[in-house]
């Protein structure tokens, strides 16, 4: 079996509780969403079709302990099952960044799945596929990237509502460039949030491009 990569590459996780960590990154072309503040719109077509093998050797080719498989939106691929299956089976602490708009249901249990709930802001909140917060685990993570005020009111009451703050961690990530860092700090410390607030390291470190 194979699957279409965009790119396989090492660098610093920039987001979730893992930020920092040199990391093997698996990005897989294509994705059914088209969020206004897409980051890897790069990602939608183009890549090379690669055998699982060849995959793992190029993984195994950086002796990093951390892979993170993304897109796009690797589950639109019906191989990345397999392939997360065979990271873990090779020894990896294994990562899955994915829309939330797909079942995560079957992803394999030792996988920690770092899954973004979209915010109106984004313009593909109804895409969310809202029968994946019960799949949640505690090992898991979900990811509000907010636009404005309002996406943060919103994603506030998201969080009430589905009691995600016992499920998982939460996380809130403001738009490169578009709501100030300082800004989504203030409102998280005077509403006494129970949310991990970050910004996209790699951007600080490199700026937004291909390959970080």
């Amino acid at each position: 079996m194979s699957l279409r990569i965009f790119e396989i590459f090492h660098s610093l996780q920039g987001e979730s509780s893992r930020v920092g960590l040199p990391t093997v990154f698996v990005r897989l072309t294509g994705c059914p969403l088209r969020c206004g503040y897409c980051d890897t719109e790069y990602a939608f077509h183009g890549g090379a079709t690669q055998s699982f093998e060849e995959i793992l050797a190029k993984v195994a080719s950086y002796k990093a302990q951390y892979v993170c498989v993304t897109g796009g939106e690797p589950l639109a691929q019906k191989g990345c099952h397999q392939l997360l299956k065979m990271l873990c089976d090779a020894g990896y602490q294994v990562s899955i960044e994915t829309s939330g708009a797909i079942d995560i249901s079957q992803v394999d249990q030792r996988v920690s799945v770092i899954m973004d709930i979209k915010t109106p802001g984004s313009c593909e909140a109804s895409k969310n596929l809202w029968s994946n917060v019960a799949a949640l685990s505690a090992k898991d993570e979900v990811k509000f990237v907010l636009v404005d005020r309002a996406d943060y009111d919103w994603a506030k009451q998201v969080i009430a509502d589905y009691d995600l703050n016992s499920k998982c961690p939460v996380l809130f990530s403001p738009v490169y460039k578009t709501l100030p860092p300082d800004q989504l700090a203030a409102w998280v410390l005077q509403d006494h949030l129970r949310v991990r607030m970050q910004v996209q390291l790699h951007k600080v470190i490199w700026g937004e491009k291909a390959g970080v």
